[in-house]
């Protein structure tokens, strides 16, 4: 079935969509393409019910819906789910879900008795709605791809931060990942700026007591580059660039993909020895959530890119690093 459509023959229009999580981001997407946003009403009625109405023509198209399932998550989602029914239902030829940023996904597995998965449900109630295939960037877990019964581009931010990173001038840099699961991001990171790598052990002495943060590498004396996929409450970032310190680094900078930054996240960065935290417009910052230290790149281009390429039936391998 080449490119995941609905009936595997050549699709003609390409239209963009977008609810109201991200629209600054779509528009951006819109413009690095040289075309418009498609036109369509996502509303609430007065009891919260979401509303949508798909104001053009669809019929036969390949249609690409831009909608992150960040903060209000819940609305959010199901903007994202409604609209996919509409698009469905007006006879879109092929339906690519674009998901620069993936709610639930922290629910990926049962690390407690009687939870849910509800990186799974998500996952089911997206393919249910319509959505023909998927374009994600930096999901929380690479094993959530397995969640969908439809193909799963999964796109990665590094080539957005190594482009800022590499201008930059170091004292001896080391990347290191604020825990062991994110030691793969952060030596794909340090093997392109050529630089040594290190990680955070995290552990826990007792219930309720605080955690106690072990180094792995060598950081003393050195400018320190923190790479995480988010930043929600800063807890972790904001204790790993205190142990960082204690250890003797220089200069300490953080990046990550998806800058949830709820809660005292911005107060915790403010208040910390974090000289700059890069962030994408994955999910956006506004003026509640800003901060002088926080710099936001874009991942319009790597966006369009992929949907070009996927529109025309192209490889998209090559934005795979």
């Amino acid at each position: 079935m080449p490119g995941g459509g609905a009936e595997g023959v050549a699709v003609s229009r390409l239209i963009l969509f977008t609810g109201n999580a991200n629209p600054q981001l779509a528009q951006e997407i819109a413009d690095y393409l040289g075309m418009r946003l498609g036109q369509a009403e996502v509303s609430q009625f007065s009891d919260g019910e979401i509303f949508v109405q798909i104001s053009e023509n669809v019929r036969g198209a390949d249609v690409f819906v831009i909608q992150p399932t960040c903060p209000p998550v819940n609305q959010t989602l199901m903007e994202l789910l409604v609209m996919l029914d509409a698009l469905k239902r007006a006879s879109a030829q092929r339906i690519t879900a674009v998901l620069p940023y993936y709610g639930y996904a922290r629910q990926d597995r049962k690390v407690q008795p009687r939870v849910p998965i509800s990186a799974k449900l998500v996952a089911d109630l997206i393919t249910v709605a319509g959505a023909h295939r998927i374009l994600a960037i930096d999901l929380h877990a690479g094993q959530i791809q397995g969640f969908f019964n439809i193909p799963v581009d999964h796109l990665f931010a590094a080539p957005v931060f190594l482009r800022y990173f590499q201008d930059r001038r170091w004292e001896e840099a080391v990347v290191v990942s604020p825990d062991a699961g994110g030691v793969e991001r952060a030596r794909a990171i340090a093997k392109r700026l050529g630089t040594s790598l290190a990680f955070i052990d995290k552990r826990r002495v007792g219930v309720n007591e605080a955690k106690v943060m072990h180094i792995v590498g060598e950081v003393a004396g050195k400018d320190v580059i923190l790479v995480d996929d988010m930043i929600d409450t800063a807890g972790t970032i904001t204790q790993a660039v205190f142990s960082l310190k204690e250890a003797g680094a220089r200069r300490i900078y953080a990046s990550c993909t998806h800058p949830v930054l709820s809660g005292p996240a911005v107060e915790r960065i403010d208040a910390s020895g974090i000289e700059e935290v890069v962030v994408t417009n994955t999910i956006p910052v506004d003026e509640r959530r800003s901060s002088k230290k926080i710099t936001v790149l874009s991942v319009a281009p790597l966006l369009g890119e992929a949907i070009d390429r996927i529109h025309k039936e192209a490889s998209v391998s090559s934005l795979f690093v």
